[in-house]
């Protein structure tokens, strides 16, 4: 077998492990982006899942040779974010949208990756552009409320959750937001 023939099947069988692992996820509840249940006080915070160097090279290797190829380059933010690399995630969300703006959730995890990285003011951009596409969208108004937490605005942000919570009263992943509310008006003395 040749080389060439050789890495191109590997990088195949790659790619189909992530679309696969990305078709399973695109179920009937979408993903949040950032869990909406907070995590219980005593438990410790969940290792961040490592990489796999070989599927990364074969990825960036795919990214290399289809400079047009949003998907690959969405496929990489998504495999840094999840290993919560997130400066290497966000370069590679902000090349996918270079090539194809209308991508809401990559819109939605570039912003999620600025907040974890510090960034609530441009994470909040992010967040409002998919909100202007898509009003109702669960995961960019849980993440804007986070983003506004952040940004000193805790009005705003309990305004943003209260929104969540009246369009999906039922949902138990914003369930927890109840009390995070209750909690900053009695800190705020509102």
């Amino acid at each position: 077998m040749r080389r060439d023939t050789l890495v191109f099947a590997v990088a195949g069988v790659l790619f189909g492990l992530v679309v696969g692992y990305m078709a399973a996820s695109w179920g009937v509840v979408p993903r949040p982006a950032v869990a909406a249940v907070p995590a219980a006080a005593t438990s410790p915070p969940a290792a961040a899942p490592r990489l796999n160097p070989d599927e990364v090279k074969a990825m960036e290797s795919l990214a290399a040779r289809q400079p047009g190829d949003a998907g690959v380059r969405v496929e990489l933010g998504n495999l840094f974010m999840e290993a919560e690399r997130w400066s290497e995630a966000i370069r590679w969300y902000r090349e996918a949208l270079a090539l194809d703006p209308s991508l809401p959730d990559a819109t939605l995890d570039l912003g999620t990756c600025l907040v974890n990285s510090g960034q609530p003011g441009e994470a909040l951009a992010q967040f409002e552009a998919v909100l202007k596409a898509a009003p109702g969208h669960r995961n960019a108004l849980y993440n804007r409320g986070i983003a506004l937490l952040q940004l000193g605005r805790p009005a705003e942000a309990v305004a943003a959750w209260e929104d969540l919570l009246k369009r999906y009263p039922d949902d138990p992943q914003v369930q927890g937001l109840r009390r995070r509310v209750e909690q900053i008006r009695a800190t705020a003395g509102k």
